[in-house]
């Protein structure tokens, strides 16, 4: 009896710790809806309780039936942005008709379309070549949640033969934290051969690091939520990886987002 106790307890000690991770990434997904519901609800008050909706994955008919024909046409889902000020106008005769949960969808779709224009303006101030590698444009990748820059992300490669170079500049909560880790805890290297250290980078902190597969890592903070990631493989050194990160213009950004 007590034998199978013990095991019990054993058991459940190790489903507990091997959970742990992805109920902190639930936590954190639920923060993250409610930091961009609480913009909108200040704005129009409360979510109407009527208005939700949620998917089952697992609802709905199904059929064991399985399709023998593959699709060879068709050009995709279009690309375009949200028109900001139809959104606006229909977010204000939403509102004037109490249509709350119309006027916050239509406020989301304005915010989206004003951050993949800001996203696109970055894009286009960034260099069309870096250390010789040419911009490759049809990757250039703008995403937002639609609201206040909360998980907006920009990303541009430059890329020749075997050696690449990332920038991705964003507001994202495990971008900055991951960052924020390394800046906080104050550390220069933590084996015999040194991976990571922090330095500055065009007037702000950051911090570099190294690895073996994927080569040069460097991120930035910057205003109040803001990340700027460059990442470079097949470089010959940290000299080589930091001048051509230095060649993007921090402050140009800074001024696009808004960020002080």
């Amino acid at each position: 009896m007590r034998k199978n106790l013990f095991f019990t307890i054993v058991f459940s000690a190790m489903v507990a710790i091997f959970c742990q991770p992805l109920q902190a990434q639930g936590i954190l997904k639920k923060i993250k809806q409610k930091t961009e519901d609480k913009v909108v609800n200040e704005l129009f008050g409360e979510d109407d309780k009527g208005s939700s909706s949620s998917e089952n994955p697992n609802s709905g008919n199904s059929s064991d039936k399985s399709s023998s024909v593959s699709n060879t046409k068709g050009g995709g889902l279009n690309s375009s942005a949200p028109d900001v000020k139809e959104n606006i106008n229909d977010a204000e005769k939403a509102f004037e008709k109490e249509e709350y949960s119309d006027a916050r969808y239509a406020v989301r779709q304005a915010i989206l379309g004003i951050e993949l224009e800001i996203g696109k303006n970055i894009l286009n101030d960034l260099p069309d070549e870096i250390a010789g590698l040419p911009a490759i444009k049809e990757e250039d990748n703008v995403t937002s949640s639609g609201i206040g820059f909360v998980g907006m992300i920009i990303s541009r490669v430059y890329r020749s033969k075997d050696m690449e170079l990332r920038i991705t500049i964003g507001n994202d909560a495990a971008m900055l934290s991951a960052a924020n880790a390394y800046l906080a805890s104050g550390a220069y290297g933590s084996s015999s051969e040194q991976d990571y250290k922090t330095l500055k980078f065009q007037d702000e902190r950051g911090v570099i690091t190294w690895d073996e597969y994927s080569g040069y890592s460097l991120s930035v903070p910057f205003g109040q939520s803001s990340v700027f990631v460059a990442e470079g493989v097949n470089f010959e050194n940290e000299d080589d990886f930091m001048a051509a990160a230095n060649e993007v213009t921090l402050s140009k950004i800074k001024n696009q987002l808004g960020e002080k």
